[in-house]
């Protein structure tokens, strides 16, 4: 009755063994210092946000339909004019190389390799170039945040257009830095830096500190911020008087499609679309900004109404599984951003702990999909989401 099995070999072996990305944010938290794990992990406040985001997911019932022919699942979907292999982009995220030193190499990769869109994050510890010239065959967008030195974001946008990047998302819930208590707590300041009593934990994950101590530092890209901790650096750099006017010089810098990313109000969206943007991203910054946010599954199908079948809409936010992708394509949403579940993987492995995430995300997408009677993305609709 007992048998025994073989401990992986490979990084690969070892990852199968996460069978959902709660099994990979575990792993992530056993293998990385405290206060790297929580920057990527943590949210505003008591985050009650992040929270929200993951509980409104969860909380969804899906209905199926029966009879339906799914021998074949096609989860491939059409992106600003670009076929996918499924409708789930990897979110930006700041400073991935304090998780691993492949930091948005090893995303741009695992995307690739599964047929996904990637966003490089303004502040990327690797370059629009460096990205391109590693992982050519990406699908890459960039993120922008507006800063308040004008030039210097027209000069981010050059050289992503220059680099090869098809869509920009512009970020706009950053008026002012959320409060992270988890940061602050933790005194981590960027690029990473931190007090004695946070260093200790360091010492704590060896494995970490060869890797990072062995690669080049840890800096952004693209950008000098002076140092410190993030909401002193956030409202150093980052332009709070912004306004709806900023649309007409980038349209004027940005050749291609444009995105905003953190719309949860319907009035926002209507007037965003009017405005001439591409695509709106349903999004709480992940529950990182206020933290008292409406969850996002419960703002999409509103933003989606307002914003009409014509415009792209995405969601982020507490999308942990293919059932989750499979409710908020039901829910009215065109695709998914995820971040934390492509970090998760890896902090826990790896280039071999993101493909693990990819796989666990598109898997999951193909059998929710079967399951509810649903061969194609264009078949997810709202009837499934019970009332």
């Amino acid at each position: 009755m007992v048998r025994f099995e073989r401990v992986g070999r490979t990084p690969a072996e070892r990852m199968a063994r996460a069978h959902d990305i709660d099994d990979l944010r575990a792993r992530a938290r056993a293998a990385t210092p405290r206060p790297i794990f929580d920057f990527v992990d943590g949210g505003a406040g008591d985050e009650g946000a992040v929270h929200r985001n993951r509980a409104a997911f969860d909380a969804l019932q899906l209905v199926p339909r029966v009879l339906r022919d799914v021998s074949t699942i096609d989860t491939s979907t059409t992106l600003l004019g670009r076929r996918v292999a499924a409708p789930i982009v990897f979110a930006p995220i700041g400073l991935a190389r304090a998780a691993h030193p492949l930091g948005e190499i090893g995303l741009a990769r695992a995307a690739a390799r599964y047929g996904l869109p990637t966003v490089l994050s303004t502040m990327a510890s690797v370059s629009p170039e460096q990205l391109a010239r590693q992982v050519p065959e990406a699908d890459r967008w960039m993120q922008l945040y507006l800063w308040r030195d004008r030039d210097a974001s027209r000069a981010v946008v050059r050289r992503a257009a220059d680099a090869g990047f098809r869509a920009l998302m512009l970020t706009l819930d950053v008026p002012v830095a959320g409060n992270r208590l988890r940061d602050v707590r933790n005194g981590l300041g960027f690029p990473p830096s931190m007090p004695l009593r946070s260093a200790l934990r360091v010492a704590a994950k060896p494995a970490w500190a060869w890797r990072t101590l062995t690669h080049e530092p840890i800096r952004y890209a693209l950008t000098e911020t002076g140092g410190g901790d993030f909401v002193t650096q956030t409202d150093r750099t980052l332009d709070p008087s912004a306004t709806f006017a900023e649309l007409e010089w980038l349209r004027e810098v940005w050749p291609g499609p444009l995105l905003v990313k953190g719309v949860l109000d319907s009035r926002d969206a209507r007037r965003l679309v009017d405005a001439g943007v591409d695509g709106l991203v349903v999004s709480n910054h992940g529950g990182r900004q206020l933290e008292q946010a409406v969850a996002t599954a419960h703002a999409l199908p509103r933003v989606r109404e307002a914003a009409g079948d014509d415009t792209l809409v995405l969601v982020d936010g507490g999308i942990r599984s293919g059932a989750h992708v499979a409710a908020a394509l039901a829910l009215g949403a065109d695709a998914v951003l995820v971040g934390r579940p492509a970090m998760y993987g890896l902090m826990a492995g790896g280039q071999a702990g993101v493909d693990r995430a990819a796989e666990l995300l598109t898997s999951g997408l193909t059998r929710t999909m079967a399951l509810l009677g649903a061969a194609r993305v264009a078949e997810l609709e709202p009837g499934m989401i019970a009332n």
